[in-house]
């Protein structure tokens, strides 16, 4: 089994226990879920040039623990004080170390910022899940799913007023795809299979795609001069964790990036 099999081995087993400690008629009477109206990520990501969605990440299968002691709202004020477009949250809590209370806690003290919900969506009850924490979109990944759970994931978010950020690593993903459905695309540079990072696959991949659509590259991303690449070949956002969540303050990390590259393109 490759570790993303593993961890989706794992995701059934968890939703399957939370369905018996929260219930579906429980999560709908929070507050979240019944009072707030979610923001939308796409809207988020048009206001800027090249939009940062800045992740909130203490672990991975694949590097370890990143950051010993991680206090989720404080990094996410941080964040959104440094100008991210969009605040990714781990929820994932075996391989990742991530919780969906973290969405919660963080939704509390930052409420005018888009939260993603970053996490292996597989059911429905997921969906309900992340807007009952506060969550205003969702990762759907191609990889893990099949064409017809994709759109009906899709649908179903769509229906909870959140949006989606569906995310493809290969040429056989985007074929997957109903391109009248999905509005941001997401790549990722890191294989899910092997863990193992190409940053020229979202460039090869977006290539490929309607121009309609949102793009957002993902993973293995801290290098000002790449920012600029992907900016000029038409990408709209990146996702960005583990370079913001190694620095002593994630938030300046992300102001000195955005800086960086701003300078970067106003020189080329």
């Amino acid at each position: 089994m490759s570790i993303l099999d593993d961890i989706i081995a794992d995701t059934r087993d968890l939703v399957e226990r939370r369905k018996d400690e929260t219930p579906l008629s429980e999560l709908k009477q929070r507050p979240a879920y019944e009072d707030r109206e979610p923001l939308s990520l796409a809207k988020a990501l048009k206001e800027r040039g090249l939009s940062f969605i800045a992740e909130i990440k203490k672990a991975s299968p694949s590097k370890g623990v990143i950051r010993e002691n991680v206090d989720p709202a404080s990094i996410a004020q941080q964040y959104a004080q440094h100008g991210a477009a969009a605040i990714s949250v781990l929820t994932e809590p075996q391989h990742f170390q991530g919780s969906i209370e973290h969405m919660a806690w963080i939704r509390a003290h930052v409420p005018d910022t888009p939260l993603l919900r970053k996490d292996f969506i597989i059911d429905p009850y997921q969906l309900v899940e992340a807007r009952a924490m506060g969550a205003d979109a969702v990762l759907l990944i191609a990889t893990a799913l099949d064409p017809g759970q994709l759109s009906e994931l899709h649908a179903a978010a769509t229906e909870l007023g959140l949006s989606c950020l569906v995310e493809v690593y290969t040429e056989d993903d985007l074929d997957k795809i109903d391109w009248d459905q999905v509005t941001i695309l997401g790549v990722n540079n890191r294989d899910l299979h092997t863990f193992e990072v190409d940053i020229e696959n979202s460039l090869r991949i977006f290539g490929q795609t309607p121009k309609h659509v949102g793009r957002v590259a993902e993973s293995g991303l801290s290098d000002p001069e790449t920012l600029v690449r992907l900016r000029k070949a038409g990408v709209n956002g990146v996702l960005i964790g583990e370079h913001f969540m190694r620095a002593e303050h994630p938030g300046e990390a992300l102001s000195d990036l955005r800086s960086e590259g701003k300078k970067i393109a106003q020189s080329s």
